[in-house]
């Protein structure tokens, strides 16, 4: 069983970059298709970012550019560098994979195992 833990998250200026990391355990995260969902209130989650088993990436349009997804190995962990973030990045952001060996997907039906989130907040 695959259980994931956010950290990462925190407080900071427009303009300004966070690094998301996504601890796993009880199985290599290379094996999975893996993603980064956010969910701001009032609103439903969205994909962010998606890679799978091949580092074969995908983002949604509006962090194009200014995000990075990738995976650490060594530590077993996925990633998401946040680079001149904006007030509208801020939400509740959560790592989630899936046994699966496809094209990377946004799609939150695709995802099996999710971790609790961590909170990233922008100032304007």
């Amino acid at each position: 069983q695959l259980q994931l833990v956010e950290s990462g998250g925190g407080s900071v200026q427009a303009g300004g970059s966070l690094r998301l990391s996504c601890q796993a355990s009880g199985n290599s995260i290379s094996i999975y298709k893996l993603a980064w969902f956010r969910q701001a209130p009032g609103k439903e989650r969205e994909g962010v970012a998606s890679i799978n088993k091949y580092d074969s990436t995908l983002y949604t349009e509006s962090v194009k550019g200014r995000f990075t997804i990738s995976k650490d190995g060594a530590k077993n962990s996925l990633v998401l560098q946040m680079n001149s973030l904006q007030h509208e990045d801020t939400a509740m952001y959560y790592c989630a994979a899936v046994y699966k060996w496809t094209p990377p997907s946004l799609s939150i039906f695709e995802y099996a195992y999710w971790g609790q989130g961590t909170q990233v907040t922008v100032a304007s």
